[in-house]
């Protein structure tokens, strides 16, 4: 998410989303000194130098971490799911986009050993397809351009938007956002308000951009959500996977990304107006299960 902010001239409507109170000498110091977006820093200190396996840069816990669990994170999530199908072996280091020398997350620092001459290149994760392609075990399934591009917008922007909207703005989940993106940033409370102001200003700057409008409508929203859902299902059907398709495809990683970490307990969600639409679909249900049980096996909820 971008960092940059701009002042709110107009009031907003009655439905619509407000800006993050904020102690007034912060508003004040946002006034006359605009947020920055710095370039990206050099990998992490603690990052091993020699890897016999190929280390994921993602955002997640430590613990999570450690175990191999699924990220919080729906794009890296989308990116770490593809890579387990395909049958890619690798290791899990939190993260976050500041310190990733792509400028976003996930990245992939693919294996090295001491006798190597130079130190590999972090691959992007627009390069992990066909990372995966070269170096994954399974082969994953191909589905013809011409039937994503409608149901990749629908991800992209009606699921998306929806999404940020719930985690980032809805005041519930407030709680969730504090412990899965402010919290781990810093023990200090200027910092906090700072991240959490940037964090939701970003999401709202998102939305507002994507439907066109300054005004941001939650139940217009969910309701676009729904009807995205309801179109995911259908294209499903009573099969495996999407489009037919004889095994999971990048596809299937980037639906399930979403329709997890919504259905997830352990996000203990607030605002359940998401999870509420995607569980009235039972296939979608059942798709995110199958990758679940086929990635991480028993154990999830």
């Amino acid at each position: 998410m971008s960092s940059k902010t701009h002042g709110v001239t107009n009031p907003k409507p009655s439905g619509a989303t407000g800006w993050l109170t904020i102690p007034a000498p912060l508003a004040r110091l946002f006034k006359k000194f605009p947020l920055l977006t710095y370039p990206p820093n050099e990998l992490p200190i603690r990052s091993p130098r020699v890897r016999d396996v190929a280390t994921l840069y993602v955002f997640i816990s430590d613990q999570d971490a450690l175990s191999g669990l699924p990220s919080f994170n729906p794009s890296c999530l989308k990116w770490q799911t593809f890579l387990k199908l395909a049958g890619v072996d690798f290791q899990l280091i939190p993260s976050n986009n500041h310190a990733s020398p792509t400028g976003a997350l996930p990245f992939l620092m693919p294996s090295s050993s001491p006798n190597s001459f130079a130190a590999p290149l972090p691959i992007p994760s627009n390069k992990l397809e066909q990372y995966a392609a070269e170096s994954g075990t399974h082969k994953i399934s191909e589905v013809p351009s011409l039937k994503l591009e409608a149901y990749e917008s629908l991800l992209d922007h009606r699921i998306r938007n929806a999404w940020l909207y719930s985690l980032y703005l809805s005041r519930p989940n407030s709680a969730l956002l504090s412990r899965l993106y402010v919290t781990p940033v810093s023990a200090s409370q200027i910092v906090k308000a700072t991240t959490l102001y940037q964090l939701r200003h970003a999401a709202e700057d998102q939305i507002s951009r994507s439907i066109g409008t300054p005004a941001v409508d939650s139940k217009r929203l969910y309701d676009g959500a729904r009807e995205a859902f309801e179109a995911l299902s259908t294209v499903l059907g009573s099969g495996d996977w999407f489009f037919e398709a004889p095994e999971p495809s990048l596809f299937d990683s980037t639906v399930f990304s979403y329709t997890h970490l919504l259905l997830d307990q352990g996000l203990a969600w607030e605002d359940r107006r998401l999870t509420e639409i995607v569980s009235e679909f039972p296939n979608l249900v059942e798709h995110r299960n199958r990758i679940l049980q086929k990635c991480w096996g028993q154990g999830l909820g």
